[in-house]
């Protein structure tokens, strides 16, 4: 009966979930302190879903139960964490073609899992043991409507930020998506991941004001917009913003309204330090000068990355082997002279001897293209059959050198090469560790707990950009509280009581699931601060 009567129902239970967590009423039987969980379907349901999914697409390529597209579509080469297969794959081409999965999932408690770009670090598109159904974004690409004089683009969500900067240089419009993760990451899950990128000491990341509306499927099947297209309102809660960083757990996003920004001049300069530390400081002192919000890009590559880069052979030139930073400096001719003046009587302070900019545009395009494919490089320079484990940590800016350095003495004692890369203008790096075999693999993964435990230590999260997924859930309990875990849970609950919209991760009942990787266990002197 119970089923019968959640399956009809959205928003509306909401009153009736926190009158429930309360324990002022109950629903199943279960203690106020329960959940709604998951209810695997059958076998046979998952047969008559399918069935009802190729019967509503027109075209029957639509729907696929290939085992190798299953089990593609349920995982990535990037990541480590558990994965599995779907029991079908759903190419959509429009919102209304999502109502209609999202119709036929509920009806049958399947799960639905939204596949963007496929860049994910973290498992979030893995799938629920055959039992669930994927919707392949890829289709979803277009850009609707560009207003150039309101500075802002309508697109669907498996659009990619890197195609619509191109569209929008193609048209001779001096604006710009000024978010920049990895290549081929689309809209849809930049959203979903609450993303950043090299831009985000100047710009921000996905959770300031960049997505300014969304259409989003609910689990109920209702289409709704979060906000009108205007720059700011005061209209009630900020519904947009509970959709950035939920990874598909609230619903299905389809459509954004994105802001623009202006293209503006920039050079790219570069200085060379003895060691990751004093470049990690140099950064802190130069963002906190006058010139700071010249400062458009400020990343760190350690010596190891450099290496990597000059082995894989991507630039036109080598460079030298030390650890750099990488700064975009923008504005006028002038502006960019005096900054660079600054950076530059900072950096020596800092014991850097070397600092220079690029000298063409190609020397710095390519400076840059090689800090994305930073991962690329990284698995070419560890060999036949190597694999890398992305990290992705951020805490207060002062803490990063302290972070950096015990990460690097941490990576030394266990002779597992590595590289690292950062976003260090905003306190955030990624340590690229490879390894070849599966013991190898699970020394890496110890090495990453230690990183997690010690960034939360330092007051900072496990993720700095790429997402919780299936990755990162045991640490947030950890990082944030369980009384602000039980919200997340409580509106997961309120939007999604079926549990239907990709369960297992980030807001799912599962959040109860507690780390067993003790710190001061693993890694007794995280807090030696011997360097100096």
């Amino acid at each position: 009966m119970l089923r019968g009567i959640l399956a009809g129902v959205g928003l509306s239970l909401a009153t009736v979930l926190v009158s429930y967590r309360t324990g002022l009423i109950s629903i199943t039987g279960e203690s106020a302190q329960g959940s709604l969980q998951s209810r695997h379907p059958t076998k046979e349901e998952v047969r008559k879903a399918i069935e009802e999914l190729r019967a509503a697409f027109v075209d029957k390529e639509a729907v696929s139960t290939d085992p190798d597209v299953l089990t593609t579509y349920g995982s990535s080469p990037n990541s480590y964490h558990p994965e599995s297969p779907h029991a079908a794959v759903v190419h959509v081409m429009s919102t209304e073609d999502v109502v209609k999965v999202v119709n036929v999932a509920r009806k049958y408690r399947i799960s639905v899992v939204t596949y963007g770009g496929a860049t994910s670090l973290e498992g979030h598109f893995s799938g629920e043991h055959g039992k669930s159904i994927c919707l392949d974004m890829a289709g979803m690409d277009k850009i609707l409507q560009i207003n150039e004089a309101d500075g802002d683009l309508i697109c669907q969500a498996g659009a990619r930020w890197e195609d619509i900067n191109q569209e929008l240089k193609d048209r001779g419009i001096p604006l710009f998506f000024p978010l920049d993760p990895g290549p081929g990451a689309t809209i849809g899950g930049m959203i979903g991941t609450g993303c950043s990128g090299t831009n985000a000491v100047r710009y921000g990341t996905a959770r300031a004001e960049w997505f300014l509306n969304m259409t989003v499927v609910l689990p109920n099947g209702k289409v709704i917009k979060t906000r009108r297209r205007a720059r700011k309102s005061s209209a009630g809660f900020d519904t947009s913003k509970l959709f950035i960083g939920a990874e598909g757990t609230l619903g299905v996003v389809t459509e954004a309204t994105i802001r623009l920004a202006p293209v503006v001049p920039n050079k790219v300069a570069m200085a060379q330090f003895p060691d990751v530390e004093r470049a990690v400081s140099a950064v802190q002192e130069i963002l906190n000068t006058p010139y700071g919000p010249q400062i458009q890009c400020a990343e760190l590559v350690d010596d190891h990355m450099m290496a990597a880069i000059n082995t894989a052979g991507l630039a036109s030139k080598s460079y030298p082997v030390r650890d750099t930073l990488f700064f975009k400096i923008q504005g006028t001719p002038s502006t960019i002279k005096d900054a660079a003046e600054s950076i530059k009587k900072i950096t020596r302070k800092h014991g850097s001897q070397q600092f220079e900019f690029a000298q063409s545009e190609q020397e710095a395009a390519e400076l840059w293209e090689n800090r994305k494919y930073a991962l690329t490089s990284t698995i070419a320079s560890g060999g036949e059959g190597a694999r890398v484990w992305t990290t992705d940590v951020c805490v207060p800016v002062s803490k990063l050198p302290e972070l950096v350095y015990e990460t690097k003495k941490d990576l030394a004692a266990s002779n597992l090469r590595s590289t690292i890369v950062g976003h260090v203008g905003d306190g955030n790096f990624h340590a690229l560790i490879i390894f070849n075999s599966d013991d190898e693999l699970h020394v890496v993964s110890e090495i990453v707990h230690r990183l997690v435990h010690r960034a939360i230590a330092m007051d900072g999260t496990c993720t700095g950009e790429h997402g919780v997924g299936v990755g990162k859930k045991i640490y947030l309990t950890e990082e944030l509280g369980e009384d602000t875990v039980e919200l997340m849970r409580t509106v997961k609950n309120a939007i999604d009581p079926l549990n239907i919209m990709n369960p297992s991760k980030v807001g799912s009942s599962l959040l109860t699931t507690q780390s067993t990787h003790k710190p001061a266990q693993l890694y007794p002197d995280s807090n030696d601060s011997g360097k100096k």
